[in-house]
């Protein structure tokens, strides 16, 4: 119990270093970015760490099927995938921050989930 309170001791004495880190990582996340591709590359999707979706580029092969319920499976499976990727990335890099700053392992950072 003693232990955990030296811990918020120490996080609260830290909490304008971290802040400023926070703001920094901020704009790291905007640069994270991932791809995600369906229908055998014929919808491509990419996504910045703030789950923004940068671009979508669907092939001209695809356009002239003219299928509507295909292209959207094939973009929402595209871009699904690129969150998901994107997600992990997020993940690691705050997993690095984190234990940069000697937050413990695992602690939830607001506004990053």
């Amino acid at each position: 119990m003693f232990g955990q309170l030296g811990q918020l001791a120490s996080l609260m004495k830290n909490l304008p270093k971290i802040r400023e880190e926070m703001e920094k990582f901020q704009a790291v996340i905007a640069k994270i970015t991932a791809d995600g591709d369906a229908g055998a590359g014929m919808v491509k999707a990419k996504v910045n760490g703030h789950m923004e979706v940068l671009r979508c580029e669907i092939s001209e092969e695809l356009m002239k099927l003219n299928d509507r319920e295909m292209l959207e499976d094939l973009v929402r499976a595209a871009v699904n995938q690129a969150i998901s990727k994107v997600k992990q990335a997020v993940a690691e890099a705050t997993s690095k921050m984190a234990s940069g700053l000697g937050l413990p392992a695992g602690m939830e950072l607001p506004g990053l989930q």
